[in-house]
């Protein structure tokens, strides 16, 4: 991850705070003796004042807060017409000049009344709402940094001597040896190369409870190593991190555009048209009626508390605050628009094995016509010594169950179709389909019913005679079954694809109560499915192990790759999830609803008040004694940014 541009980008965010708050602290000190030299305020508060050059000293004072506190406003102004896209910075800049331009003209010329004490104010209060803002956005942001701190500084290189050294993180190179103590953080991603422990990850990937890691065992750079010393082989370092990878992608995904803030930003570009109009209008309305000051005072409000100051605020703070909660729950998010989609989404097609299965073999059920410990220690005698991936499930299986290791002799290994051993006197054969019709052994009864459910299948052959089966499967999650249960609860059909034969893909259907399956699907035609459920009215979400599921997730409305672990750069996902659980698709679900309805709200709150604001400001309650002044729009303007800031935060609350 390029650091220096994040932190430039912080640090423009840092800036703009500093310099606004700059400007409102001058502003503000300059205002006191506008207001103390305020023919207005004089006569509200029943005082007067006599002092030489008053008047010039007013409109000195004025001009200056005009030009200094008014600069961000007045180049915002000039950056908008130039893009040819008017929004609020040329609605303040517009307000404040029409104000300025005016006083020094009636003061100077007519005599009339002047705006300057409400010119001072309303920058005033402007310079604030930005201040706030900024501190908002800023606030946001410094997720980033917090997934920055996360990486310790220093690490404890094991040269080949043995001899331990402290070095700079930054300096780790692929391949180094490092030990990592009890309570340390581990400096960067790696394989645990010796030692045992529990390992917090929490921070990282969302994962409440603590890992255990032994030899073989991945780590993460930046979890923390509770109890055992662990000594780790570093395998990836910089850019290549995983925490850079999720910092990356979140600092992405905060500065992509949606729908919502296109949204916004055409809701911007609207209310400067109809402000302008607005303004004119009421101008053009009171001119005949009443002075030619209070004409252009109406219509200086009208163009203040129509400023669309937190539609600038509504969606992006919405966004940052999204983005980190995701990430800090271990969803990483690619494309924001997909994130707004899945709110939509109403089918969701889980691709079966590594998914809504752990990819991993293991026992799931067991015939036998023996008593089954005695069935299982035979078994477990001579599979225990074996490597292979079907042995050593059903030797850990027995284990767990009870099994005893007996004696055993003779061991020889038939290719290709199992294995035999004479345990404890009995000659025992254990092997698939075609040792049995090696030994010319024909299933029947129960066990014929056995092999017909499909799966994998070994066969135990003692003395002559088929005396057990044990089938052996691809294992549910414990999380599948909640998981596929809360979605249909939300109202989402769940669909099923995978390249296992129909009988397998029956029985997990079935076990978790899914809608509809697909079975024996090639890897190539899991997105012709893909298309087929959208051309039945479908809006669809994807979710796979992101390896063969490439073109599926691309098709799909949304594409969201699961159990990503350390390796976040999957191209063909639009959102992924860390952790290999279902359960977190809910939650992401939940999550982009809850943004969805934030974003709603806070554009009801930063342009839905001017549909009564803005009729108050032209005066239409005039005859009732109602009037709002400029500095009352421009509070009014500014409270409804303060009002979408902490609305924004409650996006932090968990449901």
């Amino acid at each position: 991850m390029n650091k220096g541009h994040h932190n430039t980008h912080t640090h423009n965010h840092a800036h703009h705070k500093e310099d606004f708050k700059k400007r409102f602290i001058i502003s503000s000190i300059l205002t006191l003796p506008v207001l103390f030299l305020s023919g207005a305020v004089q006569s509200l508060l029943g005082y007067s004042t006599n002092i030489p050059y008053q008047l010039y000293i007013l409109i000195v004072l004025s001009t200056v807060i005009y030009a200094y506190g008014g600069y961000p406003f007045l180049k915002g102004m000039v950056g908008e017409i130039k893009k040819r896209q008017p929004g609020m910075m040329t609605l303040i800049g517009t307000a404040i000049t029409v104000a300025f331009f005016y006083s020094v003209y009636a003061s100077l010329f007519t005599n009339g009344k002047d705006f300057f004490w409400e010119l001072a104010t309303l920058i005033d209060v402007m310079l604030l709402g930005h201040w706030i803002e900024m501190r908002s956005v800023l606030g946001a942001s410094r997720a980033l940094e917090e997934l920055v701190k996360i990486m310790p500084s220093e690490a404890h290189l094991v040269k080949s001597s043995g001899e331990i050294v402290d070095i700079p993180v930054k300096n780790l190179k692929v391949n180094d040896i490092v030990l990592v103590k009890p309570g340390e953080k581990i400096p960067s991603d790696g394989i645990v190369a010796e030692g045992t422990s529990a390992v917090n990850e929490s921070l990282l990937t969302g994962e409440s409870k603590p890992i255990d890691k032994k030899p073989g065992s991945r780590v993460i750079g930046g979890s923390i190593n509770e109890s055992g010393v662990l000594k780790i082989k570093i395998e990836r370092v910089g850019d290549e991190t995983y925490l850079s990878q999720v910092i990356k992608i979140v600092k992405q995904a905060q500065e992509s555009r949606s729908k919502t803030q296109d949204l916004a930003n055409r809701a911007a570009a609207l209310l400067f048209y109809v402000a302008m109009v607005a303004g004119i209008i009421t101008f053009g309305v009171w001119l005949p009626i009443k002075t030619p000051s209070f004409a252009l005072e109406r219509a200086v409000t009208v163009l203040v508390i129509a400023c669309p100051h937190a539609l600038g605020l509504a969606i992006p703070l919405v966004v940052a605050i999204s983005t980190a909660i995701t990430a800090k729950s271990g969803i990483l998010i690619r494309n924001r628009r997909a994130f707004e989609m899945v709110r939509k989404i109403n089918a969701i097609v889980f691709d079966k094995t590594g998914t809504l299965t752990e990819g991993k073999f293991g026992v799931s059920e067991i015939l036998t016509t023996m008593d089954e410990k005695e069935f299982l220690s035979i078994v477990f005698s001579i599979e225990r010594n074996s490597e292979h991936v079907i042995a050593k499930s059903i030797s850990d299986y027995a284990q767990k169950q009870g099994a005893i290791a007996l004696q055993f002799k003779n061991f020889k290994g038939i290719s290709g179709k199992g294995v035999y051993a004479e345990v404890e006197n009995k000659n025992v054969y254990l092997g698939g389909p075609n040792l049995l019709k090696d030994l010319k052994i024909k299933p029947s009864g129960k066990f014929e019913e056995f092999f017909r459910r499909g799966g994998t299948v070994v066969s135990v052959i003692v003395n002559g005679k088929l005396v057990g089966v044990i089938r052996l499967e691809d294992r549910i999650r414990e999380s599948s079954r909640k998981a596929v249960k809360t979605l249909k609860m939300m109202g989402i059909r769940v669909f099923m694809l995978t390249g296992d034969n129909r009988e397998v893909a029956r029985w997990v259907a079935e076990e978790l109560g899914i809608d509809e399956y697909f079975a024996e699907v090639l890897p190539h035609e899991k997105s012709e499915k893909i298309n087929e459920l959208k051309s039945r009215g479908y809006i669809v979400a994807m979710v796979g192990d992101g390896i063969n599921d490439a073109p599926a997730l691309v098709s799909a409305d949304v594409g969201i790759a699961i159990g990503a672990g350390t390796d976040v750069a999957i191209e063909s996902a639009d959102i992924i999830l860390v952790k290999n659980d279902p359960l977190a698709i809910p939650d992401l679900i939940n999550i982009s609803r809850k943004t969805y309805s934030k974003m709603l709200q806070n554009l009801w709150w930063a342009a839905g008040y001017n549909i009564v604001t803005i009729p108050l400001a032209a005066g239409v309650l005039y005859w009732a004694g109602i009037l709002v002044n400029p500095a009352i729009g421009a509070a009014l303007m500014s409270l409804s940014t303060v009002i979408v800031a902490i609305n924004s935060q409650t996006l932090r609350r968990k449901s």
